[in-house]
């Protein structure tokens, strides 16, 4: 009975923008990250290693805090669905598409993750889109198409890899958006989100341990000093910092809209691409960036979507 005045609420509240800040913050420093990771080790070994870490720091967190560490079996099935295709599937799938995009064409296509989670929250939620929500996202749309053209005509692309690299992505947005809307029912409201989230981490860390495995073979690890720090931070700032933050923004303003933290990353993304790799704005990215802001804007003006 109390849910309905937090759904009510304007989204502009503290409650709400911090997180949305601090998530567009992190995440849009990850995908740099994350390029320097795809070197000697096979991508499945990154990615296993992360969020393995990610499990500890998380299960000491979630004990830290008090929570419970322990889930029935209803609570384990639901921590493996948002699991696999979450911190497992992915990543794999996105640690994949950067050897054949770069971070911000691919970071731009995954601003699609807030269309994603609309689509399948009305689907499998039924929950409402509002005209206001709509219009938002079209412009929204608009403005990512803008940035996605100018990326492309950067780099140059050229060739089958660029399909290869795109279908990777929508592919892995398919994945983060259905552990998304899972993250947004009420059986996964009532659970601790450190407990969750620790037990969520375990199994996708194995499931990634698996499929690194049967793809490049036996565990491989970088003895450099910059992987070894850039696994640490993809870990504990990437995932253990954020992934709480992204899924009670979930549970505050909805999966649709909480997707569209995902807007704002390459935008953070190409800022510090800017301040540290060089990277030259062109009118068409400039152009883009101003009219997916005004969509994202307008979207998030509208109240949560209901059933």
């Amino acid at each position: 009975m109390t849910a309905a005045p937090a759904q009510a609420a304007p989204h502009w509240r503290p409650r709400v923008v911090i997180p949305f800040v601090l998530l567009s913050l992190i995440w849009g420093s990850t995908w740099l990250v994350i390029r320097d990771q795809l070197g000697t080790v096979p991508p499945g070994w990154s990615v296993t290693w992360r969020f393995a870490i990610a499990t500890v720091a998380m299960f000491a967190l979630a004990r830290w805090r008090k929570n419970p560490l322990r889930l029935d079996s209803r609570g384990q099935l639901l921590a493996l669905l948002i699991g696999a295709p979450q911190f497992a599937l992915n990543f794999q799938l996105v640690y994949r598409a950067e050897q054949h995009l770069t971070s911000g064409v691919v970071a731009i296509v995954f601003t699609l993750l807030f269309a994603y989670n609309a689509m399948l929250g009305r689907v499998f939620l039924g929950r409402k889109l509002s005209a206001r929500f709509l219009a938002g996202s079209g412009i929204a749309i608009i403005g990512i198409a803008l940035l996605l053209i100018n990326e492309t005509q950067r780099a140059g692309f050229a060739g089958d890899n660029v399909w290869l690299g795109t279908a990777m992505t929508l592919a892995a947005i398919l994945c983060a958006s259905s552990a998304n809307v899972l993250q947004s029912t009420p059986a996964a409201e009532r659970l601790p989100i450190f407990t969750l989230l620790a037990w969520a981490l375990l199994w996708g860390a194995l499931v990634n341990g698996v499929l690194a495995w049967a793809i490049s073979g036996p565990p491989q690890f970088e003895p450099r000093l910059g992987y070894a720090l850039g696994v640490a931070y993809l870990a504990l700032v990437g995932s253990v910092a954020a992934f709480p933050l992204y899924f009670r923004l979930l549970r505050d303003i909805g999966a649709a809209q909480g997707g569209y933290v995902n807007v704002v990353v390459p935008i953070v993304a190409m800022t510090l691409s800017t301040l540290f790799e060089g990277y030259r704005w062109s009118a068409l990215a400039v152009a883009g960036v101003v009219v997916a802001l005004s969509g994202m804007a307008v979207a998030l003006s509208a109240r949560r979507p209901s059933t």
